[in-house]
Parts: C-alpha cells; structure tokens; sequence
C-alpha cells in the first residue's frame, strides 16, 4: 500500500504552471481523485439516508407512533393525523432526549460538527485547513438522532461533510497542496448534495458556486461534475433513480401573463429568505450567550421544539413529505391557517433544532419553507386572480427555487436541484425570474457566513489575485505627493522640532533641484548629543544607504 501512495504521490506532483485540465496528467490526477470522492459520497449519503430513516422509525415511529409523510420517490406519501398515533404527549419527550443525546455526542467528540455542516466545510475552503477523520462519521450519528427524533433539520450538512472530510484526508494522504485540497473538499461537498438529493448536476455546479456571494470557484467544476455524478450513481443503484418529488405532468410554463404572479412570489421569497437567514443566526445568537453546558442547549431547543410539534406537527422533521403533499390538490385538504404559518414556524423549529448546537443542515428547511411560501401564494390566489395554474406544483417548485437559491446566493445551483429533484425543466424560465427578483432582495444577507464576496476576497485566492493587479500599475499610480522634506543645511534642533509636532518619524533629505540625498528620523537625532543638535547640520546625522 505504501508503495503505490509514494507512486500516486509522484504521479500527482504536478507544477502550477502546469495545471490545467487540457493536460492529459493533471486530468488523469482529478479523474482518479474525483472518482474515489465520489464513490465515497455514494456510500456516506447510502449510510446517511439510511440512519435517518432507522431513525425516525425507531424514535418518532415507535416511541410517538407518528410517521411524517414522505416525498413520492422516498416512500409512502401518507399523512398521519398527529392526534391519532399512539403516545402524542411522549414527542417533547423524545425531541428534549434527542437533542441531549446530539449535544453530548457532538460536544464531548467533535465540537466542530455542531450546526450545520455545509458552512464548517465552505470555511475550511477559505482557510486551508483540514477536517478531522472523525467529523463526518460523528455528524451522521448526531444528525440522524436529531432528524429521527423530530428535530427540524436537512439532510445536505452531514451528506457534503462526508465527501469533503474525505477528500481532505485523501489530499493529506497524498500529499496535495493546499490549493489542491481546497478543490478536493469542494468537489467532495457538490459530490454529496448531489447525491443524496438525486442531483449531480446541480450538486456539481454547488460545489463551485455555495464558497461565494458574487463569484464562482470554475477549478472546482470539472472535478465536482466527475464525483457527483459517480456518487449519485452509487447511490441510485441502492435507491433507485425516480426523482424525490413526483410532479404532475401538466406543469410547462405557457401563459406569459402569469410572469407577474412569479415577480411577487419572488419578492415573497426574498423577504422571507432574509428573515430566515436573520431568524436562524438570532436564535443562534440567544443560545450562544446563555450561561449552559453545551451539550445541555440541544436539550433545550429540542423540548421547544416538541412543544411546538404538539400544535403543528407540519414543522418537524426534514418537511419534504408536506412539500409533496402541497404540489398536489392535497393542498386543499391543509387548514389555511397551518399554510400560512407553517414556512415561520419553520424557520423557528431550525433554529431551536441546529442553532442552539444539534446537528443538521439548512438546505432541506430552506427549500421547504419556499415551497410552503408557493403554495402560500397558490391557496391564497387560486379562484381568485386570473390565470392562476390549475395545480399549485408551480408556484411550490419555483418557490423551493427562490427563496433558497436567493439567501445562499446559489441562485444557478438550486435552480437546477430542484429541478432535477422534480423531475421537471420546463419552469426553469419563470423561475429565472423569481431567483433573479428574490436575489435583489437578499442582497448581500446570506444564510453561509462562511462565504465571502469574490475570490479576491479569500485566502485562497487572495494572492494570487493580487499580483497580476499589481504588475498593470505604475509606481506613480500608488505613490503619494511629497509633504515633509528636509534640507542638508537645516540644523538637526530644527528636524526634531518639525518631526515631533508630526505623525511622521522620518523624511528624505533633498538638494534644491529635488534629488535624494538621504533620510532623516528621530532615531538618527536621538544619537547626536542635546547640546549639539542646534549646530550640527542634517547633512551630518542623515542615512544615505537608503536604496
């Protein structure tokens, strides 16, 4: 084994000059280490999928006796009345256990898997560093916990944190540079979104657009594109490959006037975006500055969670099966009351569930709440405006699209998700208009804190993008006008007097016609003796090895 890592390692040790995917090398290099990312993916999002659902079998199953319902391509799309399972009083029971059994795995483990994992792994791109071997494995186990007992959370932290832990220790193991790592870990995030949402194309192109508000990481594309779609590979041949949600077949966009009705749903989506990214961090914050155990504010968030299960059981778990349901004319069966709050209940139970310190991601809620946000509009609207679609599948897809492709600033990436998680393209013209409305809105609030404006703007890039700026400017461009100057034939009394009325601590000595000559600061005085420095002239005290 040792001899074929020496031999992989000089295999892949490729100069930078040299990087580019039209060399033969550096393409074989990424096609190997992007197909072991990926397959890894398919493994880790099979494992997790699994956890999840052992889970909330176990836990919300067989403790409550509640199932939520299911999305078409994961299960039986079945709603359960709440108040009809078995033990409905047990649920803040089993959501306060849930979240102290998360809290204390991740806090006495691994304190870096707590929250949602998508963030941690943009900010290791940033910064260079490696993840822990034993981050990913502990992040399944709590996010399992807390999904499979009712917390509100997704499923997409722990699935990218996998793949890109693994592709962290596989740039360590083969000696990558940090530059190399960082490809390695971004591939590693798209590579599991996109397969265990059944999306690679979407997946892939996340992986190069989640790391930025405003720019795009194109080294990451090519190599993200071979581990998705090899991870969402292995994990269809163990799920199957019908996408999660299923459609109606009557949803193409064929009536421009309804455009207008996406512009407000867009706006809708923006604002509620920005009240989810504010939403979230303030409960973040709330948990953070009270004076607990760690472990102990999972516990917390959970019971109020529970609390707040007993009256809208709607907003626990991951939500896609409600999501389902409301594509549908299974909408009408919904009371509008619970339409309505539902997406604000939402974005509480995410917070109370991942902010206060569980495990889980914020993709799953984000869409989620879109897609109630459409189906908001939809229930509102139908029978009532003009032109209205005869299902409310548009209005609920092209809001998952919105609101989430608005505040994570991935307004391309989760266009084409969600439309490969449905199955369906041909609303991706009008939802081109309710990203691009609810990306005006968001500006630059972003659910990711970890993500920084542009390249320029990372460590990873920073020089790299400084110099080639640097070599077009002209040293008159950057130079400032000359304020402070002293003469030879000045006495030093005077340079010190003028030097410790000022900011400056030196000024170059110059000639009448302006020629430097040398350099005068106070330390240069300082070694004259007091009772000299009215006679002795600056000529004597200056340095004149400036250059």
């Amino acid at each position: 084994m040792s001899a074929i890592i020496t031999f992989l390692r000089r295999l892949f040790h490729i100069r930078r000059v040299k990087r580019s995917f039209e060399s033969p090398r550096y393409l074989l290099k990424w096609l190997f280490i992007s197909s072991l990312i990926g397959i890894v993916a398919g493994i880790g999002a099979i494992i997790f999928f699994a956890g999840i659902h052992f889970a909330t079998d176990i836990f919300l199953g067989g403790i409550v006796g509640y199932l939520p319902p299911n999305p078409a391509g994961e299960g039986a799309t079945v709603v359960m009345p709440f108040w009809s399972s078995v033990r409905p009083w047990l649920l803040p029971v089993l959501t306060t256990s849930g979240g102290l059994a998360a809290g204390i795995i991740v806090f006495t483990l691994a304190p870096e898997a707590e929250g949602h994992g998508t963030d941690a792994a943009i900010a290791a791109f940033h910064e260079g560093k490696p993840i822990r071997a034993r981050v990913p494995l502990i992040k399944i186990i709590a996010s399992a916990i807390t999904i499979g007992t009712g917390g509100s959370a997704g499923r997409e932290g722990p699935a990218a944190q996998i793949s890109a832990g693994f592709g962290s220790i596989l740039a360590t193991v083969l000696r990558l540079d940090v530059q190399d790592r960082r490809i390695a870990l971004a591939t590693g995030v798209g590579a599991g979104i996109g397969a265990i949402f059944r999306a690679p194309l979407g997946g892939a192109i996340l992986a190069a657009e989640i790391l930025y508000k405003n720019d795009f990481e194109v080294e990451a594309v090519i190599p993200a594109l071979i581990a998705s779609i090899i991870g969402y590979s292995v994990f269809g041949a163990w799920s199957g490959w019908s996408p999660i949600f299923a459609t109606p077949s009557n949803l193409a966009f064929s009536s421009p006037p309804q455009l207008l009705y996406y512009v407000v749903l867009g706006l809708l989506c923006g604002l509620v975006g920005v009240l989810y990214s504010r939403g979230f961090y303030g409960i973040t914050h709330i948990f953070h500055r009270l004076h607990l155990p760690r472990w102990i504010k999972p516990g917390i968030g959970g019971l109020l969670v529970g609390l707040i299960g007993l009256v809208l059981p709607q907003a626990l778990g991951m939500g896609y099966g409600w999501v389902q349901v409301s594509m549908g004319t299974g909408l009408l069966s919904i009371p509008l009351w619970i339409i309505l709050l539902l997406p604000f209940v939402k974005i509480v139970t995410t917070g109370l569930s991942i902010g206060s310190g569980g495990s889980g991601g914020i993709f799953g809620p984000g869409m989620v709440i879109g897609g109630m946000i459409g189906a908001a509009v939809w229930r509102l609207s139908y029978h009532i405006l003009p032109g209205i679609p005869a299902t409310p599948g548009p209005f609920v897809i092209v809001g998952m699209m919105a609101l989430f492709g608005g505040i994570a600033h991935a307004p391309l990436a989760v266009m084409l998700m969600v439309a490969e998680m449905t199955g369906n393209l041909s609303l991706l013209a009008p939802a081109m208009i309710a990203v691009g409305i609810s990306s005006i809105i968001v500006g630059k609030n972003t659910i990711y804190t970890s993500q920084v404006d542009t390249r320029a703007d990372s460590p990873a890039h920073r020089l790299q993008l400084s110099f080639p700026l640097l070599s077009t400017l002209a040293v008159r461009q950057a130079m400032v006008p000359l304020q402070l100057r002293f003469s030879p034939t000045q006495t030093l009394a005077e340079a010190e007097k003028v030097l410790s009325g000022g900011l400056e601590s030196g000024a170059p000595v110059v000639d009448d016609s302006n020629s430097l000559l040398g350099v005068l600061t106070l330390v240069d005085i300082q070694h004259v003796p007091v009772e000299e420095r009215a006679v002795r002239r600056v000529r004597e005290a200056m340095n004149k090895d400036v250059l």
